[in-house]
């Protein structure tokens, strides 16, 4: 395509105007030798491949299936399998190609286009493949917007020339203990970023791997489950993080330099999001709540489902799902029914009416008939005081015992209140109604005792 005196004076130009002048040789290149011999050789040897490939992609993905099939499981490995029967008959393709490849050589014949086409291929099994085993949309448009560039340039022959320029835009950073300096350039940062999202979902698929086995592990109790969750939910990330910056090749020290600018962002724009974090690790590690807990907060109840790095997630009887800030469990409290003893005391207030004569009989009628609710639990025997005379009714509180006040309060308390009605019924004792006497002190001189 090109002398040993061309390639020394386009080592002179500027990056930009290199890759300029050597895709217009290329294409030069292109038009003087597309109606070659080897050229139509190449498209017809590319064309011919699709033959085989019909032909044993399906066959050899029948054979593995039939013998493979079976002994997998759901997850990831059924994924990247189910994957590969996918995209048999693809690499079966590629696979044609690089022998056609390997014969062109073997022949000392030009074989560029097949190579263009080994490499497209390839991308677009790559492509493919992330979308089948992974199925998420981000990581799909990740591998379309990286790989196929790439193997475009690749093909074209101007994937160095862009490097370099990549490379050359590169700002100063400082210099090292040591007195080199330190730049970092457009391609480090497009690298970095690359091995992070790479090493980030290897880092997420661990973690939901951990997390699941965890859960299997009757042994751990939930509150130490989720704290492990979450410290490597924590952890990963950022290990992920230096190990891309590690094989990009940055110098970790120049990180300094970022921390005044970091801690300025963390005290000002996250400081909630930084107080809901540790508050979440300090409501894991002293236990006051874990997962399963039948919980209180301002007057909602319900139960605590799930434990994140930033909220708890609280489901109430009514179907919601209430997502409440760690941050509000350390500053407001909340009431735990089931920390400590899921054995709880409620109070089921009533009234008589003042006709009642034997008013113990009321206590032992009523303690007698909370007995028989299905729920209230029998070794704490329930008890019913007398608490005040008021303006209506003579007001008792019975208190009983329950032991699963997950399963609801105001339902067990209203199955205790019907079965106290029911009782003091049968036994001719009457619920008083609101009252109200109003005494006349003096009546007026023109009011009519007839009504007239």
């Amino acid at each position: 395509m090109q002398t040993s005196q061309d390639d020394s004076a386009l080592d002179e130009l500027l990056p930009v105007e290199m890759a300029e002048a050597r895709f217009r040789e290329f294409w030069e290149w292109l038009v003087a030798t597309l109606l070659n011999l080897d050229v139509a050789l190449q498209i017809g040897l590319i064309a011919a491949a699709i033959i085989p490939a019909l032909i044993f992609g399906p066959r050899i993905r029948d054979l593995v299936e039939s013998h493979a099939h079976p002994r997998l499981k759901k997850g990831l490995a059924k994924r990247i399998f189910m994957a590969a029967m996918i995209l048999a008959t693809p690499v079966a393709l590629v696979g044609v190609l690089a022998a056609i490849r390997i014969s062109l050589g073997a022949l000392e014949r030009p074989y560029a286009l097949v190579d263009a086409a080994i490499s497209l291929m390839t991308a677009w099994l790559i492509i493919r493949a992330v979308t089948l085993v992974i199925r998420s949309k981000f990581w799909s448009s990740l591998a379309f917007y990286t790989a196929w560039p790439i193997a475009a340039l690749d093909v074209f022959g101007l994937l160095d020339d862009v490097v370099l320029q990549l490379q050359a835009l590169a700002i100063p950073l400082g210099e090292t203990p040591d007195g080199a300096p330190v730049d970092l350039s457009l391609f480090d940062i497009i690298r970095t970023l690359l091995y992070f999202g790479v090493l980030f979902w290897l880092a997420s698929l661990a973690g939901r791997t951990i997390t699941h086995q965890l859960e299997r592990a009757d042994e751990i109790s939930p509150a130490l489950r989720a704290l492990i969750s979450k410290v490597i939910g924590f952890i990963l990330p950022i290990i992920a993080l230096l190990v891309a910056l590690q094989l990009t090749g940055f110098n970790l020290a120049t990180l300094a330099i970022f921390s005044g600018a970091v801690g300025i962002g963390v005290g000002l724009g996250l400081q909630k999001t930084v107080s809901n974090f540790a508050a979440g690790f300090t409501l894991l590690a002293d236990k006051s709540i874990k997962p399963g807990d039948a919980i209180e907060v301002d007057g909602t109840f319900g139960w605590v489902t799930g434990m994140q790095s930033r909220y708890v997630s609280m489901r109430t009887r009514d179907g919601t799902e209430h997502l409440i800030p760690n941050e509000h469990f350390i500053a407001n409290g909340v009431i735990n029914w089931s920390k400590s003893d899921r054995i709880v005391r409620l109070h089921a207030p009533f009234g008589v009416s003042y006709g009642t004569e034997d008013l113990e009989r009321v206590q032992e009628i009523v303690v007698e008939a909370v007995r028989e609710v299905p729920r209230v639990v029998s070794e704490r025997s329930p008890v019913c005081n007398l608490m005040e005379y008021g303006d209506s009714a003579i007001n008792y509180d019975l208190r009983f015992w329950i032991t699963d006040p997950q399963n609801g309060l105001a339902n067990v308390r209203s199955d205790v209140l019907i079965a106290v009605g029911k009782a003091l019924k049968a036994n001719n004792i009457e619920f008083p109604f609101p009252q109200l006497d109003v005494h006349l002190k003096e009546m007026p001189k023109n009011w009519d005792r007839s009504g007239g």
